[in-house]
């Protein structure tokens, strides 16, 4: 599913239009970036928990010549599936 499918669901299930649809999900995906590039993490009950990782800075090689470089620490979003979803899958 992609972003239109999406939007296009959203919009069907909630009896609202396609643009109300894509500016309540715009709105909230706006919501969990924000939160996230603060450094906070966004639970939704049930469904599940985005957070913020670290990863450190390591040394990595280069596959086509076999050079050794030098890869930055970073900051990447991470997601921790609720009960509830993890449930519905199986």
């Amino acid at each position: 599913m992609n972003k239109t499918e999406l939007i296009e669901h959203i919009a069907s299930q909630a009896d609202i239009s396609k643009a109300a649809a894509a500016r309540a999900l715009d709105a909230a995906l706006g919501a969990v970036q924000a939160t996230l590039k603060k450094g906070g993490e966004v639970s939704l009950v049930g469904f599940g928990t985005f957070a913020v990782g670290k990863r450190a800075a390591r040394v990595g090689r280069n596959p086509r010549t076999g050079a050794s470089i030098k890869i930055k620490a970073a900051k990447v979003p991470k997601f921790r599936p609720g009960k509830a979803l993890k449930d519905a899958l199986n």
